[in-house]
């Protein structure tokens, strides 16, 4: 996640204005070495998302890991309201995956399928518990996951307590405004404690990376 001085994770609706090219670096080198990257419905809708790409500077990496050539893209939608012409779900390199609740509409699980995406079923209402979602994707194979948002996606795993990591950029920039935060929603009854495992600086671009401590 990218982040302004002043705690913005979004410029305008989206984090590109408030990045830089070392944080793109570092973005695409976190999606090269994830099986799966977890975004939420809306941010696919803002951001214009597209399917993972091979790489050949990582392909022996992936290759060693028992990876496939590229990280599987899994959509969480409660409802279903995708936009399945995109190439997200017309030309991925593997196939899209959706995660979704029970609940979710026949009709749109079914239009999802058509479009060739796997369904995940990760809830037992309309929305997806952060844990099912984590140990469901881990019986596909999926263990190495890169949660890329929004903010109020980001807000339920870590209220759920399966965020492991945080890779954060602090941007020097200001922003003012109302823009959210970087995680939303619910808070934690108890902060949580993560330890900093390495910190780097590039035209002054701050790239943390924080563990659960």
């Amino acid at each position: 996640m990218v982040s302004s001085l002043d705690g913005a994770a979004q410029h305008d609706g989206r984090s590109q204005p408030i990045s830089s090219a070392a944080d793109m670096r570092i973005f695409g080198t976190l999606r090269a070495l994830a099986d799966v990257v977890v975004v939420g419905a809306e941010t696919v809708r803002r951001e214009g998302y597209r399917p993972a790409r091979a790489r050949a500077e990582f392909a022996e990496a992936r290759r060693a890991a028992g990876q496939g050539p590229a990280p599987a893209i899994a959509v969480v939608s409660a409802g279903l309201d995708l936009d399945y012409s995109l190439p997200l779900f017309t030309s991925p390199l593997v196939p899209t995956l959706v995660l979704t609740g029970a609940a979710a509409p026949p009709d749109r699980v079914a239009a999802a399928e058509r479009a060739g995406a796997r369904v995940v079923i990760a809830g037992d209402g309309a929305g997806v518990d952060p844990g099912r979602a984590v140990r469901a994707l881990a019986g596909l194979g999926h263990t190495r996951l890169l949660t890329e948002g929004g903010p109020r996606l980001l807000g339920q795993f870590v209220a759920a307590g399966v965020l492991d990591e945080l890779c954060l950029t602090v941007s020097p920039m200001l922003t003012a405004g109302d823009a959210q935060r970087i995680a939303g929603g619910p808070p934690v009854a108890v902060p949580q404690r993560f330890a900093l495992a390495s910190l780097l600086e590039e035209e002054g671009f701050l790239f943390s990376r924080y563990r659960r401590d």
